[in-house]
């Protein structure tokens, strides 16, 4: 299982937000500014989160983008889902119709893989990870 461009630099724009969250918006630009992050990119990345309600678009001149909800309701899982699809180290895993489910003897090794890959990101908030970073960066936020 490898995670994609998309959901590292899906989770990485998020942070922005969640550093942002009681700021206000924050537009593509700085996002990509700040991350070094192609602003076309980007593009193709918040347009699923935000359909997904995660994000939140605001038009004019003070627009841009706000997390829809609290960094503390939001997993990595949710978000790795929503950009990248299924976490299952394997297709057959989530097929219930595979003819050899019976006498597959790997099927339960990719299925304790899929498993313990929910139990990291399914139990791991935005908030989380913006927490290990102040914790790793405190010098970053003296003057906020």
């Amino acid at each position: 299982m490898k995670i994609s461009t998309k959901g590292r630099y899906g989770i990485r724009m998020l942070l922005c937000l969640v550093f942002n969250y009681e700021k206000g918006t924050t537009s593509l630009k700085t996002i990509a500014r700040e991350q070094n992050i192609s602003e076309k990119y980007l593009e193709q990345i918040i347009g699923p989160l935000t359909k997904s309600g995660i994000v939140k678009s605001y038009r004019g001149a003070q627009g841009g983008y706000k997390l829809a909800r609290s960094p503390k309701d939001i997993t990595v899982g949710e978000v790795l889902e929503i950009l990248e699809g299924t976490l299952s180290p394997v297709d057959c895993v989530d097929s219930y119709d595979c003819p050899h489910a019976d006498l597959c003897v790997s099927l339960s090794l990719w299925g304790r893989i899929k498993d313990a890959i929910h139990e990291v990101v399914d139990n791991t908030t935005l908030a989380d990870m913006a927490t290990e970073y102040y914790e790793k960066h405190p010098d970053e936020f003296l003057d906020d």
